[in-house]
């Protein structure tokens, strides 16, 4: 039933490294669960018991938080190829501590955590890759939440958008560079809203600091960047 989805399987990070009649295999051997869900319902509801990893097929979908007070915060955003639940099934804590509400048609996948470092029955050579690819996932998204604390600790706008576009530029080598983040993710790193980012960005252009279209960004003034950075 997954042969319409070769091309998105190739392209999710945790199938990396394995080749596309392995992952058929390897899904036979897993024996995930296929859910999918219309625009607005929920995914994962909060307080749900959760033990297996997502992987977003098709769609759209975020992942809110609501305060004691009631008020709701968008996380972040899921879109095809991405994962999710990857940091909660590992741990003690069994209850979903957000919810997940599809933006659009969605197509979920499910890998039960007991299949993914289970015993494999058939001592498959991808078992072993598809674990390193795990725990990769699982170190990565650790140094981004460390990174996102060190940005929460930056007070100003300027100063959070002046040092995330010096450490891409040094990160690419130049000052002219494509932003990994879109807007609303790069709003969700700095804990901000995107209209206040986006104001300050335009700024920044309208001074001649930077300049940019989309996600492409060229840096026209280092020095005042770099001062920005410190505020």
């Amino acid at each position: 039933m997954f042969e319409q989805y070769s091309e998105i399987f190739l392209q999710i990070v945790l199938f990396q490294g394995i080749e596309l009649k392995n992952i058929k295999t390897m899904l036979d051997c897993l024996k995930p669960k296929y859910s999918c869900y219309n625009k607005n319902e929920y995914v994962i509801n909060f307080g749900d018991n959760f033990y297996s990893i997502g992987i977003m097929l098709k769609g759209e979908a975020i992942v809110i938080r609501e305060n004691a007070a009631g008020n709701r915060t968008i996380m972040t955003y899921l879109k095809q190829g991405d994962i999710f639940g990857e940091i909660l099934a590992f741990s003690n804590q069994s209850k979903w501590p957000s919810t997940v509400q599809a933006q659009e048609k969605c197509e979920v996948l499910f890998l039960s955590k007991d299949k993914i470092i289970g015993q494999c029955d058939n001592i498959c050579s991808w078992h072993r890759i598809l674990i390193q690819n795990f725990l990769k996932i699982i170190s990565e998204r650790a140094i981004m939440l460390n990174k996102k604390v060190e940005y929460l600790t930056i007070k100003s706008m300027r100063g959070k958008i002046s040092t995330y576009l010096l450490e891409q530029s040094k990160k690419i080598g130049s000052c002219s560079f494509v932003l990994p983040l879109n807007r609303n993710e790069l709003a969700d790193f700095f804990n901000v809203s995107r209209p206040s980012m986006s104001r300050e960005m335009c700024k920044m252009r309208d001074e001649g600091v930077i300049d940019f279209y989309l996600n492409a960004f060229k840096i026209l003034d280092l020095e005042a960047l770099k001062m920005s950075s410190d505020s």
